[in-house]
């Protein structure tokens, strides 16, 4: 008669394999997640099935670790202007306890084939949209949730692209200072192009 499958044991591992690939990345083998955890490669496939199962498990997990710390960032404060919340949201999401999921993520946005989570960009798409339109709703303005989110997105990816941090944090403080405009105003004033 074998072994029963523990639960505990397997969500103990699965949290050290997510410590260890938002650290590192994900690997191309099992040998890095074993030893992370404190196990064998064999336990790894005995709690898991295959390598490609257990990379999934760990993006999956790792995701929700990211929408439950970046939703919490997002999410209105009944003491603060929205786009205050929206600034410090991105000093923490570009910062150091924010980038492992930026880089874990952007590199599986990059990944053409997406053979470990097929769709992955189309949900990474429209995932934070609804947080989004929830924080902009607190300033009566829900349908900039998506302006926001295509904001935050593209600056993201520049930033991974080109790692100018103090030009895209310039960027990001200046379409605040827009949305800010937007909010009051009622209308989005474009500031003329100098030639």
């Amino acid at each position: 008669m074998g072994r029963h499958k523990q639960p505990e044991i397997r969500d103990r591992i699965l949290d050290a394999c997510v410590d260890y690939a938002l650290a590192h990345g994900l690997p191309d083998r099992l040998e890095p997640l074993a030893a992370a955890s404190g196990t064998s490669t064999r336990m790894l496939i005995y709690h898991f099935g295959t390598r490609d199962a257990l990379l999934r498990e760990t993006l999956g997990r790792a995701r929700q670790r990211q929408r439950d710390f970046f939703g919490e960032l997002v999410s209105p404060r009944p003491d603060e202007p929205y786009p205050s919340t929206l600034r410090r949201a991105w000093r923490v999401m570009t910062g150091p306890a924010g980038r492992p999921y930026l880089t874990m993520f952007g590199r599986l946005r990059e990944d053409a084939e997406q053979q470990l989570w097929p769709g992955f960009r189309r949900e990474a798409t429209t995932d934070w949209l609804r947080p989004l339109e929830d924080g902009m709703r607190s300033i009566g303005r829900p349908e900039l949730g998506t302006l926001v989110l295509a904001v935050v997105r593209g600056l993201i990816m520049d930033l991974e692209a080109t790692g100018d941090a103090s030009r895209a944090d310039q960027a990001f403080d200046d379409f605040l200072a827009a949305l800010a405009l937007v909010t009051t105003t009622g209308t989005f004033v474009v500031p003329a192009v100098r030639r």
